[in-house]
């Protein structure tokens, strides 16, 4: 059996540093070495998962194979790794309490008193351990928040914890902030040196420090934190602001950081660097001198980060198609009647977004009617799907109350309802179709010719479903059901093969999509958003 080690990345000063994105990079750096490398993610909040959080709370809520709802970091693990993830890879405080009172109802703690230390920081400590059962050369387990959090504190005793067990098979790696001053135009230290002492004093010396700045350090500023946070000087890295995220694993390879970790790990290094692949990738980024025009009309479109993997996405397939990507976020709440050609026309491409709930909803159905009437390109993902089978039964079908019964349970015309095994549910957490699904594409679809196959595994995160008892009126009017779940009946696309490129996916195509592979409708979206253009 391989010997697993274990790399930690802890973060202070201020979040939103982007310790996901460095772990990331790391993997990728490790795996590029021929290493078998996963990641995995704390939260320290007390929800269960982040399912019920709202976007504006948490982002995006990525789902795994297994169909476990997660943070969105792990969208990024996926993209670097191409690996995909299970439920293990993402831990919060809540399923650590929870796993815990549910042992000690179950007598298993014998009548001790179940305290955090030892109780929860074990629980910790074994699901840190879980991933490395397996067969992985590298767990990296990125903690959230940050150093001297209150919620944090048992995580960072769980590191300690582990680093005194496991000696060197255990490191620790330290993301802090390196802030500029402008009225000073000097960098200042003090707020990493505080925050290196704040981790010391819970029981932990880094072993490499990532410095996150806007500019490139001087080596002198570098010696300073080196020596006053009683790191090695080779082993303080700078990650310093890029064009693409997808640029950090090499800036990051540039200082040797994989390198650094090996041999503080006492692991020989294994073969070069295989990173050609990706370089390609970022090179066609670079070269691009055309773009692609793309609207996202959704209700959260000032915050990028509740389509996160969408955006990723639509710029994987744009750079494959040797195309810059120029995203417009556009709120489906100011779409009216009287503005929508404003806000559309222009466009090489349009993809309504996924969601929940009656905010922003009719604008979406103004920019389909529009879209569709303009033969535009236009992609509709989960919401973004129903919403077109109820514009085109409103306005084709002359069903016009059509609605969803998540919008309208009143409706005579739910033409997407709630699924038979949802009807019976209370807990709203963790309870809706998640996970991957087959789908069986009807030959010589759009969907079909973009996959280059008839069966695919896409994952899902929803409600309701497509009535299937409108589906003849729907087909006998040209929106077509391609792609069906060979299991339930479930329809997963529709398409209207009279237009250019109109397809709407129950699933959320986004979460299969990586560097590596960029998922294939994505690719097809983009193609005919680029041809269209010619």
């Amino acid at each position: 059996m391989k010997k697993t080690r274990y790399i930690f990345v802890t973060g202070g000063v201020v979040s939103s540093l982007g310790k996901g994105i460095v772990a990331a990079s790391l993997g990728k750096l490790l795996q590029a070495r021929g290493y078998r490398v996963t990641i995995q993610k704390f939260d320290p909040y007390i929800n269960i998962d982040p399912g019920t959080l709202n976007p504006y709370e948490h982002g995006e809520c990525f789902v795994t194979t297994d169909g476990h709802e997660t943070d969105l970091d792990l969208g990024h693990y996926e993209r670097f790794l191409n690996v995909p993830t299970t439920a293990v890879n993402n831990i919060t405080t809540g399923r650590i309490y929870q796993n815990v009172i549910d042992r000690e109802r179950r007598g298993d703690f014998l009548g001790k008193t179940v305290q955090v230390v030892p109780h929860i920081t074990d629980e910790i400590k074994r699901n840190v351990q879980i991933l490395g059962n397996s067969d992985y050369d590298f767990i990296i387990t990125e903690i959230g928040g940050t150093v001297g959090d209150i919620e944090s504190l048992p995580y960072i005793e769980s590191v300690r914890q582990l680093r005194w067990e496991l000696g060197r098979d255990c490191i620790c790696v330290h993301l802090t902030y390196v802030p500029y001053i402008a009225a000073a135009k000097e960098v200042k230290t003090k707020p990493t040196q505080h925050s290196v002492k704040t981790l010391q004093e819970q029981g932990i010396q880094p072993n490499i420090l990532v410095l996150r700045t806007e500019k490139q350090l001087s080596e002198k500023i570098c010696h300073k934190v080196a020596l006053f946070c009683n790191v090695d000087e080779k082993a303080v890295i700078q990650s310093y602001d890029v064009q693409s995220i997808y640029e950090v694993p090499i800036v990051l390879a540039q200082q040797g950081m994989d390198k650094i970790v090996l041999r503080k790990m006492g692991v020989p290094l294994k073969g070069k660097l295989q990173m050609d692949k990706w370089k390609v990738f970022l090179n066609n980024m670079r070269d691009a001198r055309k773009s692609v025009k793309i609207g996202l009309v959704g209700k959260y479109a000032e915050l990028p980060d509740a389509y996160k993997s969408i955006n990723e996405s639509l710029l994987q397939a744009a750079t494959y198609h040797h195309r810059k990507l120029d995203l417009r976020l556009i709120h489906s709440e100011r779409i009216t009647v009287d503005n929508v050609a404003d806000h559309l026309k222009d466009l090489d491409g349009v993809l309504i977004a996924p969601g929940f709930g009656q905010r922003g909803i009719e604008g979406k159905f103004i920019a389909l009617n529009y879209t569709r009437e303009h033969d535009m390109v236009t992609f509709g993902v989960c919401l973004g799907m129903q919403c077109m089978v109820i514009e085109f039964a409103r306005n084709v079908l002359g069903l016009k109350d059509a609605n969803s019964a998540e919008m309208d349970p009143l409706s005579k015309n739910k033409v997407i309802d709630l699924m038979e095994a949802q009807k019976h549910l209370t807990n709203m957490g963790g309870t809706m179709r998640l996970g991957e699904y087959d789908c069986k594409l009807q030959k010589d679809s759009l969907a079909a010719k973009a996959y280059g196959k008839d069966i695919v595994r896409e994952r899902h995160r929803h409600r309701y479903e497509f009535n299937e008892e409108y589906r003849q009126q729907f087909e006998s009017h040209g929106m077509k059901c391609t792609g069906i779940n060979p299991q339930t009946g479930l329809v997963e696309v529709v398409e209207i093969p009279q237009l250019h490129w109109y397809l709407g996916t129950q699933y959320h195509p986004e979460y299969n999509s990586t560097v590596a592979n960029p998922n294939p409708l994505f690719m097809s979206f983009i193609g005919a958003a680029t041809g269209k253009r010619k």
